[in-house]
């Protein structure tokens, strides 16, 4: 009875030894610390904003406008076309010859944005061409020819006619004007029968002309015989610059 008790005890004291020592290993075992939390991430560059204004948006050629801008997150500004590098807001004034897009570009570490504004300049219409006033007399004296006769005869000669195709012409090409005829003659003769061959001779100038289209109620007639004389010589060549059919405007 004893003996068994004696092993039952030393069984019990056994266990005991085993679990203080159990308890021992326990309470020496390290216990890891759970790992940092990383910091939080770095947020990425903020993209640039940029805008640009024009004020007036239309001028006259030769005129100005002002250009203004603002931007953020931009560390570099240019403006295009003329201006250049410019800060991160301001204005500046220009005066485009033709009508023009401005575009300004920001860039920064956040990437790069552009605005853009367009200006229109207005051409003035050229000035219309200078009308020259035309001198009717002088184009007159100019451009119509009289008719020469032969002594004594109102007939229209070759030479007349040539003339007379180069007065209907002008006088065709400017039908606002009328012409007055005269009839001269040369100094012989009587004052009577003068006055009578001018008549017939500015009739007969007339009569051409109105043969070569234009309007009788454009051409009057007067005769002056040998009393309007354009030379006074009593020679052939002379009295030839008297036997005329003679023009002068008649308005």
């Amino acid at each position: 009875m004893i003996r068994v008790s004696s092993s039952l005890y030393r069984g019990a004291i056994f266990t005991a030894v085993l679990a203080v020592a159990f308890v021992a290993g326990c309470g020496k075992k390290k216990v890891e610390p759970p790992p940092p939390t990383p910091p939080p991430a770095a947020p990425p560059p903020a993209k640039p904003t940029v805008s640009i204004q024009a004020s007036p948006t239309s001028i006259n050629q030769g005129g100005s406008t002002t250009l203004s801008w603002t931007s953020t997150d931009a560390t570099q500004l240019t403006i295009a076309p003329g201006v250049g590098t410019v800060n991160a807001q301001g204005s500046t004034s220009v005066s485009p010859s033709d009508s023009t897009t401005y575009t300004i570009t920001a860039s920064g570490p956040g990437g790069s944005a552009d605005s853009s504004v367009r200006v229109t300049v207005s051409v003035p219409p050229p000035p219309p061409p200078k009308v020259e006033e035309i001198d009717y007399n002088a184009l007159f004296l100019r451009e119509v020819k009289d008719a020469y006769f032969d002594f004594n005869k109102a007939d229209i000669r070759d030479d007349a006619r040539t003339a007379l195709a180069q007065t209907a012409d002008f006088l065709r090409k400017y039908p606002q004007i009328k012409a007055t005829i005269e009839g001269h003659c040369d100094e012989r003769g009587s004052t009577e029968y003068n006055i009578t061959l001018g008549d017939r001779r500015a009739t007969a100038v007339k009569n051409y002309l109105v043969q070569l289209g234009i309007s009788a109620d454009r051409l009057n007639t007067v005769s002056y015989g040998k009393e309007k004389p354009f030379c006074s010589e009593s020679t052939e060549a002379c009295w030839q610059q008297n036997r005329v059919g003679h023009f002068v405007k008649a308005n």
